[in-house]
């Protein structure tokens, strides 16, 4: 944009959350733009199935995305491409938003920039990703009914997973990487006790390989190093990464309050410590992580902004 143009909101993100709020603030009457960085939908694009949004299943991740990009846009909202480097607010109250590509101004601002998944780092799985490899198993569990998987993490979050996932798969099996768990005593007991669930202490994925889906995993034995290939028929086996996420709060770190895992502090409305800034989705402290969940913050978000626009700055809208 070549002339600096006051938004009653910006939208830094556009994902479930982001679009969502994007839409939500439109259809309440508020300029609303979208910052995104890459293509529509965030993380859930490189998703080759979304099977468990309400009333649309078995669509890719690309094309939900899009779908929603398309409705907050028909509502009204604006988009431009760009990586925000920068959010300020000055003391009358207006945001700056600084991109690489431009300047933006805004009466509120909602940061829906979503979490990152930590890799595993094995060769192999960027490839698969979405074709046999995943993080998360609420979200990709049923993918692999009565079938083998195996949970690489040691903490709480691979526990809850393999547990998750005893039920719906015929054989689960963790890899961990030590010779003990780092999740506490209450929550490995429970996945012990889950019949269709074992332990490969000491191990680490090295590869995976195959076509279309993974036919091969090599395992490394930490203790001695010595590599074992396993076979597996094409689409019977699934890897669940389970080694947290990273929030993507490098933007609002200094503006915001953050939990112990890093995540942004929101009250019920979405609302940080500072007035106009709100913070939806992934990023987000308590956050189930899921395309739903995500969307219902992003529309609780968008009609706080409106709120906080029309009744803060005393705006008739």
């Amino acid at each position: 944009m070549s002339e600096t143009k006051l938004f009653d909101s910006v939208v830094v993100g556009g994902g479930p959350a982001g679009y969502t709020a994007a839409l939500y603030a439109s259809r309440a009457s508020l300029s609303t733009l979208v910052l995104e960085r890459g293509m529509p939908g965030g993380q859930i694009a490189t998703s080759d199935l979304i099977d468990n949004y309400p009333g649309i299943p078995n669509l890719s991740g690309a094309e939900l995305g899009q779908r929603m990009a398309d409705h907050a846009q028909q509502a009204g909202a604006l988009l431009e491409y760009g990586s925000v480097s920068h959010i300020s607010r000055s003391s009358e109250g207006i945001f700056d938003i600084v991109t690489d590509v431009d300047t933006y101004k805004a009466r509120s601002v909602i940061v829906a920039t979503g979490a990152t998944p930590r890799t595993a780092g094995f060769a192999g799985e960027e490839t698969f990703r979405g074709r046999g490899v995943s993080y998360c198993a609420t979200c990709d569990g049923m993918f692999y009914k009565d079938k083998q998987v195996f949970v690489i993490g040691g903490g709480n979050s691979a526990c809850e997973e393999a547990i998750y996932l005893s039920n719906i798969a015929r054989e689960v099996q963790i890899v961990l990487r030590r010779d003990e768990f780092r999740a506490s005593r209450g929550m490995v007991n429970r996945v012990l006790a889950c019949k269709n669930t074992s332990v490969r202490y000491l191990t680490s994925i090295s590869e995976i390989s195959g076509e279309t889906f993974i036919s091969s995993i090599t395992f490394k034995n930490n203790e001695t190093g010595t590599l074992n290939i396993e076979e597996f028929d094409p689409g019977s086996v699934g890897i669940f990464v389970a080694t947290g996420h990273t929030p993507e709060t490098e933007l609002v770190r200094d503006l915001v309050e953050l939990d112990h895992d890093g995540s942004v502090i929101v009250d019920d409305s979405m609302a940080t410590r500072i007035p106009g800034l709100f913070c939806a989705g992934d990023m987000r402290s308590g956050s189930l992580r899921q395309v739903i969940t995500a969307a219902a913050d992003g529309a609780i978000a968008g009609v706080s902004a409106y709120k906080y626009v029309e009744q803060t700055l005393g705006l008739s809208l």
